[in-house]
């Protein structure tokens, strides 16, 4: 807590780039960024005529799951928020400011929707009927199940399903919880990446991750040193938003590239809001048809000899016949053999091949193919919506491919194809989990068969890893999420599946305010918010910068809600493991014995005395180049490939391709090829004649601050439809249509608009799905997922459906 009087510690937190600030002598409010030392708002003086006493100053962060951890500064008084300033710390080029979604997050904390008393349900799961009972009967419930569940099935019958709406050091003790007890079913992969994480190791190695800087350059190499810029279904205007984020970080690359006479290409199905204002980026591509668009630019560099046959003989294997395994050689199954059509389907991979696929012209894709050979440094990057395709798996490894083919990896200006960098440092850890004793895990997307006939899932079935399950889901934990229904996909046949109480036996969700996957609880807890306790967390995974943010309470949590430690300390009671849960620490102690961890081995930070008064500690990063290293020196520092270089061909899969059990329209490629995938590319219908696509949007993360009307109001949930395909359906500009795919069918707005692609209609995803379940389930809350039909992609076993739909829209 600072109160606006208060001045500097006896050591500034500004460090680094920030000194010049603290040389300035700028102390006070002019460093904290407090009010001035008077009434804030319109507060007015009590009727005794005594001073009001000063606004408190707490520090906070945005802790949902954009990636930015975008900073707060709450004012206070009598234990109630007034109103919120974001950072205004240090040098304008290093300020991790909110951005308008996040500022609304007081409506949040003093929304009239908030869940403040445990409850339990007493309707049918999915009603959303329930009664308050005490605190007691609720932990005693919990440990019951947990219990019975564990004693009757064994610890594999719970799981803990995937969830990201909170962000802290000391936010999520589940884990830590359920290892106590003896561990959990957990699962691997997650819905952000989940093609990505299940395909690239086969490329890039299993030590790969899309959440580092070491497979990812940082947007910095770009803004520095790259003369081309080309971005694959990535919008960080929407995505990452934020002063700190990659929003910000890419208003520098533009700068940059453009101030060498760079170009910027951003292809997408949509004009997004990042290239929206410089229409002469976009480049308008079908959704689900990148890895087209990528085998007609290498057939384009392959024919015209751009290709760096040199680096392609030292790094890479199964480029062309030379570079291929011993196992393939001669056979025709190089990439070049797939591109020149002469192996696999025997089609060469022309620009006008790939025209009528992608809705690209030919010549466009000639021009396009030539700017990238003729680059000198060209920064080839994707968002994480090309891989959420039911054909992502391919369509993620084939943009890796480019700068693969050009050479163009580990060079000043380049990148890998992936996302841009995330930051390597963190300052402090987060509450350790402990050991799962549990080896068995899960596709995060295959929960929902886990709870069907996971007794049936196997490593060849599923995707199961460390063993093939013994028992089905019985018992779901649900903290912080909204991913039973609203965010996983086909929500109609999930309902199916949570509704059948011999399946799932007990349900227990945890949250803020009543979302569609908390109306499936048996037992429904409220939370505080991380304002409303003391509260510890880094940077997010999506600034390139590092930090840590003390600060809090800025208010008393409402109601009875209590904070999660403090509630999982009274299960562990209950079920006898307190003491190995708690290691005799409040939540409080565990929040300093985190900090002063990462002090101790981080001599430039604050004491913890002085990170409490000043709330806040930052610091630049250097920037990165993905794969640096291995260009460097690939022999000392080799991928984790079983070649120890990256594999274009992957013996691996081939393995997998021959040995899983596959449907009959399923298939795993030894290489990135353009495989249309499930409701893809050719499979529109008279009855289903549009290609949808859901993207990201402004006014929620995900799903989280769906339910507040002032920022619905602003950015409404719409769906995009080009001209063309309205005017067929004589559908208006802001008309209420219909959307039916072969899962469900929504109601939403028409926003009718040429910054879509003829063919396709584009919906924001995290829209709050509002049907009547036991009635019509048409959802008029205009959730994308209502659409998406369950089934996973055949090598991550992931979310792919959520990008890959067929619909009508007719007026409602």
């Amino acid at each position: 807590m600072t109160e606006t009087q208060s001045t500097l510690s006896r050591r500034t937190f500004v460090k680094g780039s920030l000194a010049s600030l603290a040389a300035t002598g700028a102390v006070g409010s002019a460093l904290y960024g407090c009010a001035p030392q008077t009434q804030a708002g319109n507060e007015e003086m009590p009727a005794t005529g005594e001073e009001a006493a000063p606004d408190e100053i707490h520090w906070s962060q945005c802790n949902v799951n954009c990636g930015g951890n975008c900073i707060f500064q709450w004012h206070s008084r009598d234990g109630k928020v007034l109103y919120m300033e974001t950072d205004n710390t240090g040098d304008n080029d290093l300020q991790a400011r909110a951005c308008l979604r996040g500022r609304s997050m007081r409506r949040w904390l003093n929304s009239p929707d908030r869940l403040l008393y445990p409850m339990k349900r007493v309707g049918k799961r999915g009603e959303g009927k329930f009664e308050q009972i005490s605190w007691d009967e609720a932990i005693d419930t919990i440990a019951e199940k947990l219990k019975y569940t564990i004693d009757t099935y064994g610890n594999d019958a719970i799981h803990r399903v995937y969830s990201t709406g909170m962000y802290s050091t000391t936010g999520n003790p589940t884990s830590r919880l359920l290892n106590c007890l003896g561990g959990y079913l957990e699962r691997h992969y997650d819905y952000s990446a989940n093609m990505i994480l299940g395909s690239m190791p086969y490329m890039y190695g299993d030590q790969f991750s899309p959440y580092d800087n070491v497979h990812c350059s940082s947007f910095s190499e770009a803004a520095n040193n790259s003369d081309l810029v080309v971005m694959f279904g990535n919008s960080p205007a929407e995505t990452r938003m934020g002063g700190a984020n990659a929003a910000w970080d890419f208003a520098r690359v533009r700068e940059g590239v453009l101030s060498r006479g760079g170009k910027i290409v951003n292809i997408d199905y949509r004009l997004n809001e990042t290239a929206s204002g410089h229409p002469d980026e976009w480049l308008p591509i079908r959704p689900g048809t990148d890895a087209a668009l990528c085998s007609a630019l290498a057939h384009e560099w392959i024919v015209n000899n751009q290709v760096d046959k040199e680096f392609l003989d030292a790094y890479v294997v199964g480029f062309d016949d030379d570079t291929m395994p011993d196992s393939a050689k001669g056979q025709n199954k190089s990439y070049k053999d797939y591109i020149m059509g002469t192996g696999y389907d025997k089609i060469e991979k022309t620009p006008e091949w790939a025209a009528p696929i992608t809705q690209i012209p030919a010549e466009r894709i000639r021009e396009l193919a030539a700017d990238m050979a003729a680059a000198k440094a060209p920064y080839i990057c994707q968002g994480w919506g090309p891989q959420r395709h039911t054909n992502g798996e391919d369509t993620t490894r084939a943009i890796c491919a480019l700068p693969v083919i050009l050479g163009k990896i580990g060079l000043p200006g380049t990148n890998s194809g992936q996302r841009e960098g995330s930051p390597s440092v963190y300052l402090v850890g987060s509450l350790p989990a402990g050991e799962n004793p549990v080896q068995v895990t899960i596709p995060c997307y295959q929960w929902v068969n886990a709870v069907d006939h996971g007794h049936t899932m196997t490593a060849t079935n599923a995707g199961i890893k460390g063993g093939d399950l013994k028992n089905d889901i019985k018992f779901i934990w649900c903290y912080a999420g909204n991913c039973l229904t609203n965010q996983h996909g086909d929500i109609n046949y999930t309902h199916e599946i949570l509704a059948d109480e011999s399946k799932c036996e007990f349900i227990l969700v945890w949250d803020t305010v009543m979302t569609d996957s908390a109306k499936y609880a048996d037992i429904l807890l409220p939370d505080a918010m991380r304002s409303e306790q003391l509260n510890m967390q880094t940077q997010g995974y999506s600034e390139y910068y590092t930090s840590v943010i003390v600060g809090g309470p800025a208010q008393e949590a409402p109601g009875e809600c209590r904070c999660s430690y403090d509630v999982c300390a009274d299960i562990a009671d209950r079920l006898g493991v307190k003491e190995a849960f708690t290691e005799g620490r409040t939540h409080d102690e565990w929040v300093q014995h985190l900090y002063e961890e990462g002090a101790a081995n981080d001599p430039a930070m604050p004491t913890w005395e002085e990170i409490k008064e000043q709330g806040i500690y930052k610091r630049e990063l250097e920037g990165s180049i993905a794969l640096k290293d291995f260009r460097d020196d690939p022999v000392a520092n080799p991928l984790g490939t079983p070649s120890g270089k990256i594999e274009l061909f992957s013996e691996q899969l081939v393995e997998i391709a021959n040995t899983w059990e596959l449907a009959e329209d399923e298939v795993i490629n030894p290489i990135p090829v353009f495989n249309p995938g499930f409701q893809g590319y050719g499979s529109v219908t008279e009855e289903y004649p549009l290609y949808c696509a859901g993207f990201h949007h402004k006014s929620r993360t995900h799903s989280s601050f769906g339910f507040i009307p002032e920022i619905e109001a602003v950015a409404r949930q719409q769906v995009w439809i080009n001209p063309v395909d309205a005017e067929a359906r004589s559908v208006s500009d802001g008309d209420v249509v219909s959307v039916v795919s072969p899962a469900g069918e929504i109601r939403i707005e028409a926003k009718v608009t040429p910054r879509i692609i003829p063919g396709t209609v584009g919906i924001p995803q995290g829209a709050w799905h509002k049907a009547d379940m036991d009635g019509d389930k048409v959802d008029e809350g205009g959730c994308v997922n209502t659409l998406t039909t369950y089934k996973p992609t055949p090598l991550a076993k992931g979310n792919g459906p959520a990008h890959s739909m067929i619909v009508q829209v007719a007026k409602a």
